[in-house]
């Protein structure tokens, strides 16, 4: 237990599972991991029901305020499958920003963000329907902001449909070895070292 009292636990999120413990929809919630999380136990930000890998979960109520309000922007990476080959210029185009409508109804444009080709994390769960033999690109992209389905959208505007999202950094917490559905406790100190969190 920490001196604080609060708890850190690093997940591997599974495909088909939301980043909530309560939902009033017949979905899979973390509480169906296997792991007996503490009560007050949530999520520092989300992935969708269809994304896939690193998430957060604490007892601590600032570690969100912390992390997304703070004055320097963090790091967070993801290994993305795109249908079809994806070229030179398509990722060019999304290394320098794009321009897509927002959640709002305004046009939003990206942050230019580092992307180039990678392979799948070796821990990847196989997933129904999912056939790797049809032609596709894995990307790894790091951003350092997150909104409104972003590489989705990102994506989508090359006329690159994301086939799979796997979040697996941010800043210096990574997926490591983790499976899906697995969980991982960091102590506090390292838990706000490895976010490059001082004052907390």
């Amino acid at each position: 237990m920490n001196s604080s009292g609060h708890r850190y636990f690093v997940v591997h999120k599974p495909y088909n599972m939301v980043s909530q413990f309560v939902s009033p929809h017949p979905v899979r919630l973390l509480g169906d991991l296997d792991f007996d999380f503490p009560e007050g136990t949530h999520a520092i930000g989300r992935l969708d029901n269809a994304s896939e890998g690193l998430l957060l979960l604490t007892t601590n109520k600032k570690v969100t305020k912390l992390l997304f309000q703070g004055t320097v922007p963090h790091k967070r990476t993801y290994v993305v499958k795109a249908k079809n080959i994806v070229t030179d210029e398509s990722i060019d185009v999304l290394r320098n920003g794009i321009t897509f409508m927002s959640g709002h109804k305004e046009d939003y444009t990206t942050l230019p963000c580092e992307v180039d080709r990678t392979t799948p994390p070796d821990n990847l769960a196989n997933r129904p329907g999912d056939y790797n033999d049809h032609p596709h690109t894995w990307l790894r992209m790091t951003l350092v902001e997150g909104k409104f389905h972003q590489i989705r959208k990102m994506l989508d505007h090359i006329r690159h449909r994301c086939q799979r999202l796997v979040r697996v950094s941010i800043e210096d917490i990574t997926l490591g070895d983790l499976r899906s559905g697995e969980v991982l406790e960091l102590r506090e100190e390292e838990f706000f070292a490895r976010l490059g969190i001082t004052e907390y």
